[in-house]
């Protein structure tokens, strides 16, 4: 199982990003995904949701509701993370996690807020959002 995030960088307030996740490994299409974010000193915190199946219906952490918004490309087995009006307190570094502890072979998992368990990679990069003036 591979999650190779990217598309993070240093970005002003207000500013946008665009995170992708890269996946392989399994089948990407059936398991729900979420974003999973960092900040220093903190420990892990769930950000958004997207279910598998043709509904994918997407949940939100309420600083996310109405600035991020989660998407995924089935085709391209890539899960991505539209960020806009980002503040300072945004700055963290961003997981994938998936639905499911594939084969056995996830670590930590989060809880999202309704009644979800998402598991991250054992060795995982991760991609660093900065934002500052």
């Amino acid at each position: 199982v591979q999650l190779v995030e990217s598309g993070g960088s240093l970005v002003q307030p207000g500013g946008s990003l665009r995170l992708s996740c890269a996946t392989s490994g399994f089948t990407f299409s059936s398991y729900g995904m979420s974003w999973v974010r960092q900040a220093p000193g903190k420990g892990l915190e769930w950000v958004s949701r997207i279910n598998a199946g043709r509904s994918a219906t997407t949940y939100y952490a309420d600083f996310a509701k109405g600035r991020f918004t989660i998407s995924r490309d089935n085709a391209k087995n890539t899960l991505y993370l539209q960020m806009n009006r980002l503040t300072t307190e945004d700055t963290a570094v961003y997981y994938c996690a998936i639905g499911a502890n594939i084969y056995g072979a996830m670590c930590e998992s989060v809880q999202d807020g309704y009644g979800g368990r998402y598991f991250l990679a054992c060795f995982r990069q991760g991609t660093q959002v900065t934002v500052s003036s």
